[in-house]
């Protein structure tokens, strides 16, 4: 779960670099329009796995092996 919500959290820090440095909104490009169900569902999964992580800061860390 860690790792899905980590890759998700990813792509969406990725789309907002592209949004940022050429206003080109990669989700939206490939699911017709920032409006479309697709797309809404895809920044909502994306919101709640940046959600997730915010556990990944108040986690034990284990000692490497």
């Amino acid at each position: 779960m860690d790792r899905l919500a980590l890759i998700l959290v990813i792509i969406g820090a990725l789309n907002w670099l592209l949004v940022g440095l050429f206003q080109w909104d990669l989700v939206a490009g490939l699911f017709n329009g920032e409006g479309s169900v697709v797309s809404r569902i895809v920044y909502s999964l994306i919101g709640l796995a940046g959600l997730y992580c915010i556990s990944l800061l108040f986690r034990e860390r284990r000692p490497a092996s």
